[in-house]
């Protein structure tokens, strides 16, 4: 439901005179209610299917009357507009799905993304920081005036010893890590569980933060708060809260993003002997594929160690 989605309303459907799409209504609450997708993703269909609608508007229909010929025009006036290939492989996806989706409801009785095909991608490898500039990073993060210092510090070291991500960061509760188990359960992409490991830094800065912030009036519900004890730290806020720790540590900030970190984490971890299946489990991929990435930037680290070290590689 549309609802569901904070800060998105049906305003691009009514200028068009053009009502609230049902199919598209039921398809976006059977994503939260049957797959437990993260507002994020929500969001992320939402546009996308609302990009189709409109340029669908153009000839009277709706998105689940589009044909396979009307799929095709799209796609290639995506290309047209200059949008990302990466953007239209993303919509084409969000198409075929939302497509299944009809087929199982029995509303239709074909798919017209069967014969569509997404644009290649080039296979780009993930950005990660040095185990040197990480230790940069903690130094810079203590440094910090106190409140400042106490959320870099858990944060930074929360992230590199478990490869969270940030949303599971963010909605960690105030009483997360206040034990001395060794373990956290952490609930990921599409409500799935897995259990990551507690480095004793990162239980140390988290009691540290924790007993700051509960010395307030005012409990904090989140470990990582904002303003307002009763809400969690936003992107933003903590982004540019990663930004200071950046310039103090002479570290470039456009290199650092909690996705940096993750990377991070999953590069070191596999250059220190960890397997495959362990760190895709640590990561809560659900596809081996997507953990496979990592031993591209350990070939790649090898091929440079070459080239720098190897007489013969020279000239």
């Amino acid at each position: 439901m549309f609802w569901l989605l904070s800060g998105i309303d049906r305003q691009v459907y009514h200028n068009q005179d053009m009502s609230v799409d049902g199919q598209i209504e039921a398809f976006l609450e059977m994503l939260a209610a049957e797959r437990g997708a993260a507002a994020n993703t929500l969001a992320a269909y939402q546009t996308d299917l609302r990009d189709f609608a409109t340029v669908l508007a153009a000839s009277g229909r709706r998105p689940g009357e589009a044909d396979a010929a009307a799929v095709r025009n799209y796609l290639a006036g995506a290309a047209r507009r200059g949008i990302s290939a990466r953007t239209q492989a993303r919509r084409l996806s969000t198409l075929r799905q939302f497509f299944i989706f009809l087929l199982r409801e029995g509303i239709r009785s074909d798919n017209p993304t069967e014969d569509s095909t997404a644009p290649k991608l080039p296979r780009t490898l993930p950005k990660y920081l040095t185990e040197t500039e990480v230790e940069a990073l903690l130094l810079a993060a203590r440094a910090l005036p106190v409140a400042q210092a106490l959320r870099a510090s858990a944060g930074l070291e929360i992230l590199y010893s478990t490869g969270l991500r940030i949303s599971e960061l963010l909605a960690l509760p105030a009483t997360a890590l206040s034990t001395d188990a060794a373990m956290l359960i952490i609930r990921g992409k599409g409500g799935r569980e897995r259990i990551v490991p507690l480095s004793d830094a990162a239980r140390a800065a988290a009691a540290a933060l924790r007993a700051a912030t509960q010395n307030r009036k005012r409990k904090s519900r989140y470990l990582f708060s904002g303003r307002d004890p009763g809400i969690a730290m936003s992107r933003q806020g903590f982004a540019l809260l990663l930004k200071q720790v950046a310039l103090r540590a002479a570290i470039e900030p456009t290199r650092l993003s909690p996705h940096v970190l993750r990377h991070s984490f999953a590069s070191h971890m596999l250059a220190h002997g960890a397997d495959l299946r362990s760190l895709q489990k640590l990561l809560g991929q659900a596809d081996i594929a997507t953990t496979e990435i990592y031993t591209h930037v350990m070939q790649e680290r090898l091929r440079q160690l070459v080239e720098a070290h190897q007489p013969l590689a020279e000239g």
